[in-house]
């Protein structure tokens, strides 16, 4: 996943007649075991992509949420973050979600808890652990039952992943470079690799991640092996154990979702032409 700072009401909302802007920001990516499909989180909304159906996109929901945080928890289980559209505004939801459920594919959110306080702008879940990264206190934060917290500490990162076979073995992409806990989040020690924005742990694709340049990277023993490269700025990366997805800003500045099966040849699947 790769952390990026927005917020506040868009002035399209659904119901007030402004234009939908389309998916143009992603912030997380994610595959629904109930389908198949790609899940895409953006400024502006759930969106879906069907590969099935020869990469039909279409919006989840009436919300145009800004949903920053995004993991996929089960079959049409979500957990997010972020802030209200303007309908929500209207509504009385406050500016910051804290975390949020859906589990009903996207068709609809609830509040969970931290509903005013926390913005995490990174969510990752192994086994009974769920983790987020607040952006509003810089906290890395964990909880088991999804509504009580512990600030495991403060850290300054810019994508981070979990390993899928160990919840307490966690990756960061910081601003100095990439860090590594033993102790779920705890302590904190310098770890040998690439400058990485985004990251993503696959418990059968392994550990990948995207520098800022576009260059994909995969991670193992010895050490970390460039693969394929996308032109433009990243804004989220995904391995699964069956395809590698990102989504990009391509040469022109158009927000591009790709789709690899390797890592190394990347083919686009959208492009928000508008």
């Amino acid at each position: 996943m790769l952390l990026t700072d927005d917020g506040g009401p868009d002035g399209a909302d659904g119901t007030a007649g402004g234009a939908d802007p389309g998916i143009a920001h992603v912030h997380g990516l994610g595959i629904d075991p109930a389908d198949g499909a790609l899940m895409v989180a953006t400024h502006s909304g759930l969106f879906r992509i069907d590969e099935g159906r020869g990469g039909a996109v279409s919006r989840v929901g009436d919300s145009f949420q800004d949903t920053m945080g995004f993991t996929v928890a089960g079959p049409n289980h979500y957990l997010g973050s972020g802030h209200p559209d303007l309908a929500g505004f209207e509504a009385g939801q406050p500016g910051l979600l804290g975390l949020i459920e859906s589990t009903d594919g996207g068709e609809t959110w609830q509040p969970l808890s931290l509903a005013g306080e926390a913005d995490f702008h990174g969510l990752a879940v192994v086994d009974e652990t769920l983790y987020g990264w607040d952006s509003t206190s810089g906290g890395l934060m964990a909880t088991t039952d999804h509504r009580s917290w512990e600030t495991r500490s403060t850290v300054d990162l810019l994508g981070f992943a979990v390993d899928p076979s160990d919840a307490d073995h966690v990756l960061l992409g910081s601003p100095t470079g990439l860090m590594k806990s033993t102790d779920g989040g705890r302590t904190w020690t310098s770890a040998e690799g690439p400058d990485l924005v985004s990251l993503s742990w696959n418990a059968d694709a392994g550990l990948w991640g995207i520098d800022a340049g576009g260059q994909v990277w995969q991670g193992g023993e010895p050490g970390w092996e460039p693969a394929g490269r996308l032109a433009g700025e990243p804004h989220a990366f995904l391995a699964t154990s069956d395809a590698f997805y990102t989504a990009s800003a391509d040469a022109d500045g158009i927000t591009t979702i790709y789709g690899s099966p390797d890592g190394e040849k990347w083919e686009p699947i959208f492009r928000d032409d508008g």
